[in-house]
Formats: C-alpha cells, sequence, structure tokens
C-alpha cells in the first residue's frame, strides 16, 4: 500500500519539486528511483509514439523498474510488437502486462463495442481499473507527459500528488524537438505507426492520423469531447470529456 505515515503527499511531491530545479531528466528520474522519500516506484507506458525516450532513460538509470503496459486488447498489432522490441532492445528487465479481468469485459462490454457508445467507460475499463489494480503496490509512478502535448498538461510539473500517490514526468519540459533529438542520438527504434501520420497512439478504434496542421494529439477521440483517457488527473479531477481539446 501507499505510504500512510510521514508527509503527506503533496508535501512529498512539493519537496521533489524543489529537488528538480535544474536538473536534467534524467537526473530527476534517478532522483525518483532512488530517493526513499519518494517510495516504491513504476513507470507506466504506452509504448506509443515517443514512448521510447522515457524508456531509455529507465533502462540507463535503474532497468529493473517496474515498467506498466496496459493491453487494452484493442491495440494496435503495431503496438503490441514494439512493445516486445523495444523491452529487448533496451533490456528492461521487468515489464508487466496489465489487463482487464475477463469477466469484467464479459459482463460490461460483451461485444467490444463500448467505445462507439461510452468512450470514458471503455477507457475506465480497459485502461484505469486495470491500472489502478496494479499500482496497489507501489508509491509513485512515472509517466512520458509533457507541457506541449495539450492544453490540460499546459502547467504539468515534474512531481504531483494524485490519489495518495506521488507522478512523476521526468519529460515535462521537454518539446517535440526535445524528443526527435534524443531518439536520433541515441539511434533508438520508432513505433512504425509514427510514419504513417500517428504522432500519439492509444487503441485502434479511438486513434486516427492527424493532419498537417493540427495538434499531435487530435487524432486520439476525434470529434469527442475528450482528451485523456482517465488515467491522468488535473488538479485532483480525473480528465476525460469535460476538457476541451486544442484546436
Amino acid at each position: 500500500m501507499p505510504l500512510d505515515h510521514g508527509p503527506s503527499v503533496t508535501q512529498r511531491a512539493g519537496v521533489m519539486n524543489h529537488y528538480a530545479l535544474g536538473l536534467t531528466a534524467e537526473q530527476i528520474l534517478a532522483e525518483a528511483l532512488e530517493n526513499p522519500y519518494v517510495g516504491r516506484t513504476a513507470v507506466v507506458s504506452s509504448f506509443g509514439a515517443d514512448a521510447v525516450v522515457l524508456l531509455d532513460l529507465v533502462a540507463r538509470v535503474a532497468p529493473w523498474t517496474p515498467v506498466l503496459f496496459i493491453d487494452t486488447r484493442m491495440m494496435f498489432a503495431e503496438t503490441l510488437e514494439y512493445q516486445q522490441q523495444v523491452a529487448a532492445h533496451l533490456g528492461l528487465q521487468d515489464v508487466r502486462v496489465i489487463r482487464a479481468r475477463h469477466v469484467d469485459l464479459v459482463s460490461e462490454d460483451p461485444g467490444d463495442m463500448r467505445h462507439k457508445t461510452d468512450p470514458d467507460g471503455c477507457c475506465d475499463l480497459r485502461k484505469t481499473r486495470p491500472l489502478n489494480r496494479a499500482l496497489g503496490g507501489f508509491d509513485a509512478w512515472i509517466t512520458g507527459r509533457k507541457r506541449h502535448q495539450s492544453g490540460s498538461r499546459a502547467g504539468l510539473k515534474h512531481f504531483e500528488a494524485e490519489a495518495g500517490r506521488i507522478k512523476i514526468n521526468p519529460l515535462a519540459d521537454w518539446s517535440a524537438a526535445d524528443v526527435r533529438d534524443h531518439i536520433v542520438a541515441r539511434d533508438l527504434p520508432r513505433h512504425p505507426l509514427v510514419a504513417q501520420g500517428y504522432p500519439s497512439i492509444g487503441c485502434l478504434p479511438c486513434t486516427s492520423p492527424v493532419r498537417p496542421g493540427e495538434d499531435a494529439r487530435a487524432g486520439r477521440w476525434r470529434d469527442a469531447d475528450k482528451e485523456e483517457c482517465g488515467i491522468h488527473f488535473v488538479d485532483g479531477k480525473v480528465v476525460r470529456g469535460s476538457v476541451q481539446k486544442e484546436a
């Protein structure tokens, strides 16, 4: 269970943000993984378009760190293949594949069509609840979120307090150019769908290519009042359909 003694999660996140001032992403990551003030930490990765950057940093700092990959059973085949390729290439030692419980899928989405009528409910079933169960043994988790990705992420801090845990965003201040430069400099494998116009990749039914001039996440839940799957929060509230996409 998460730490339940000493300073609150909010206080600990504030202290860690002070430590993070002036540090590089790799230094922030090392601090997060080595500092007992943070506690037991896992990485949550979609193995999507830019995920290899964070995973590369994790592999360099602590390749034994648990990496949680949520397989919604609606992923692109390319993502499932890429997950195995990246894990092997980087030498990640503890990748854990998380899925919704079969009994929940049968009772709540027997025809695998809930994403059409209730995308928030589908994300909750296939992503949020499985992740919450998987995070039960951790005090903190690391994400690859960045401020430039969407309006709801513009104020992103390196350390956040969320639902009783610290959430760590070592790449918060990275630009799209920083990501590209790191991938090139480290000769990292790219997700095959990036070359096909997918700068942000989620589940197959709810992800479309992005047109020139569009926001990088415009292809996620296109034409829906939704920009997050529900595993992330803003100011303590889950972000699903209540936040408008950037134009």
